[in-house]
């Protein structure tokens, strides 16, 4: 996809939704990290569910170290990987209180040292905390950089330096923000929505999937 294209990619993106936001919810920078974290091979949906009653408690990474392991288990029991995610929740906010005053880091480097913090949670934090332009490529805009061509890659890093290297400066603040959720809701994996995709003739993806009804009625 060359440059006219990607700019006519976003600015039609930007156009439909003007402020996307992250769909986990959050009160501070502290419990979008621990929101990034649980969501990992969890829908933020679930997500949402387990934290909504951990979030009215916990503000802080020090209400989360007096809660405790067990006691956040108890929160997180119905999401995936619960046990390790306690764990890994746990020992960072040990870390934040021990090492940085409480405070998220803003640094994207230094949030990959804490336990359970990969480099996409951390990239999520610091652009949606801290306003920071970078990529988060989780496996819905893996998908999407590859199959519309905006940022083929055969790895997660790949297709996020694709994103860094290409992506035009008026939309790189929210760029992830839209990507996630085209995946989420239009380009899907199994079958995406190219009938009421509104990017769909800047992809290259083909064949290009019919609306359900003139797909029944090309098969009947």
């Amino acid at each position: 996809m060359n440059k006219a294209r990607i700019f006519d990619f976003f600015s039609r993106l930007a156009e439909a939704n003007p402020a996307p936001v992250t769909e986990l919810e959050y009160g501070n920078p502290y419990q979008l990290l621990v929101a990034v974290t649980l969501s990992a091979q969890a829908t933020d949906v679930g997500v949402n569910k387990a934290t909504r009653a951990l979030f009215r408690e916990v503000h802080t990474p020090q209400q989360m170290v007096d809660l405790g392991e067990d006691g956040l288990k108890q929160h997180i029991k119905t999401i995936g990987l619960f046990n390790t995610k306690a764990k890994n929740v746990i020992g960072l906010s040990e870390i934040l209180v021990r090492d940085f005053g409480g405070e998220v880091p803003q640094d994207r480097d230094t949030l990959t040292t804490l336990p359970g913090v990969g480099r996409k949670t951390a990239n999520v934090v610091v652009n949606t905390a801290f306003g920071q332009e970078t990529f988060a490529v989780d496996t819905h805009i893996f998908r999407v950089g590859n199959r519309t061509g905006l940022a083929p890659g055969k790895t997660v890093l790949a297709v996020e330096q694709k994103l860094e290297k290409h992506v035009p400066g008026p939309f790189r603040r929210d760029a992830h923000h839209w990507l996630i959720l085209h995946g989420r809701y239009v380009c899907k994996a199994r079958k995406p929505e190219c009938w009421r995709c509104i990017v769909s003739d800047l992809c290259r993806f083909k064949p290009k999937t019919a609306a359900p009804k003139a797909a029944a009625s090309k098969a009947a």
